[in-house]
C-alpha cells in the first residue's frame, strides 16, 4: 500500500466529524497537486434534484450564473456519469474529446473552469445503498492533459481508494450530525424512536406520560424540522440515524441462519450462526 494512502486511512479512522473527513480529502488533493476538490451527493439514484450536499475546496461562485440556465442544469459530470457508471473518469477541458456527449453550452463552462485553474481532473463515482445514494468526488487542478495523466498513473489508485473510504466515513458522520443540523431535541429523538417502533399516538402518550395532543404537537414540529411528510418517513429516519436497530443485523438473534456459498461445490448450505 502506498505510504500516502496508508497515512490517509490511519487519519481517517480517528475522525469524529464530517468536516475532518473533508479536510483530509482536500489535504490529499493538495499533496498530489490537485487542490480543487468537489464532493457532491444526492439522496436518490433516480432523482438528481434531491441533492444532499455540495462541497468545494475553492470559491465556486462563478458557477452560479451558469447553473441558472435550464439547459446547463440538466447536464453535469455528476448526472451524466456518476449516476450511471462506476468507473472513474478524466474530466475538464483537456479531456473534452473523451466525453460521450456534452452540450455546447457546457463546453463554455469548461473553458470558464480552465480560466479558474480547473483544466483537468479525476472524478470517482460513489455508491451508498441504505438508503440508495449516488455521489462523486473530483480532484482537479491547472494541468495539461499529459501532466494529469502522469498524476493519475502515480496516484490514481490512492485517490480512488481514498474517495471510496472517505465517502463512507463522511456519510457516517453526516448522518450522525443530522439531529444537530436540524435542531432535533432529546424529546423529539425519543418520539422518533417510539414512532419507528410502530407505536400509535395513544400508546406513545401513555409511554411518555403526556397528552395525545402534546404528542401530535411534538410530531408536527419533528416533521417540520426533518421535512418528513409521514410516519413512515419518520420511521425510516429513525433507522438511518441508528435509533432503531438494522433489521438485517439485530442483536440477540441467537441461532440466526447464515448462508454459506461454496464456489465449485455446487451447493448452498444454510447453517445456524454460533458465537
Amino acid at each position: 500500500m502506498p505510504d500516502l494512502l496508508q497515512g490517509f486511512l490511519q487519519d481517517l479512522e480517528t475522525t469524529r466529524h464530517s468536516t475532518e473527513v473533508w479536510q483530509l480529502l482536500v489535504g490529499l488533493g493538495r499533496q498530489v497537486q490537485l487542490p480543487c476538490v468537489d464532493f457532491i451527493s444526492a439522496s436518490s439514484f433516480r432523482d438528481w434534484k434531491k441533492t444532499l450536499f455540495i462541497r468545494t475546496s475553492y470559491d465556486s461562485s462563478w458557477l452560479h450564473s451558469a447553473n441558472t440556465d435550464p439547459e446547463l442544469q440538466r447536464w453535469s459530470y455528476f448526472r451524466d456519469h456518476a449516476m450511471n457508471y462506476l468507473t472513474p473518469v478524466m474530466i475538464g477541458l483537456e479531456f473534452i474529446d473523451e466525453y460521450r456527449h456534452i452540450p455546447h453550452k457546457r463546453i463554455e463552462v469548461l473553458r470558464l473552469a480552465a480560466e479558474h485553474g480547473i483544466r483537468a481532473g479525476f472524478s470517482i463515482p460513489l455508491r451508498q445503498n441504505a438508503p440508495p445514494q449516488a455521489a462523486l468526488i473530483t480532484f482537479a487542478g491547472d494541468h495539461s492533459r499529459r501532466r494529469m495523466q502522469a498524476i493519475v498513473r502515480a496516484h490514481g489508485w490512492t485517490l480512488n481508494t481514498a474517495a471510496i473510504m472517505g465517502h463512507q466515513r463522511y456519510l457516517f458522520h453526516f448522518n450522525q450530525e443530522f439531529t444537530e443540523r436540524n435542531r432535533i431535541t432529546d424529546k423529539q429523538l425519543e418520539l422518533l424512536e417510539l414512532i419507528g417502533g410502530g407505536l400509535q399516538d395513544k400508546a406513545i402518550a401513555a409511554k411518555l406520560g403526556v397528552s395525545i395532543s402534546a404528542v401530535r404537537q411534538r410530531m408536527k414540529t419533528l416533521m417540520q424540522n426533518t421535512q418528513a411528510s409521514s410516519r413512515a418517513e419518520l420511521a425510516a429516519l429513525a433507522m438511518c440515524l441508528g435509533v432503531l436497530p438494522d433489521p438485517f443485523n439485530r442483536p440477540g438473534l441467537d441461532g440466526a441462519e447464515v448462508l454459506v456459498e461454496m464456489d465449485n461445490a455446487g451447493t448452498r448450505v444454510g447453517c445456524r450462526a454460533t458465537d
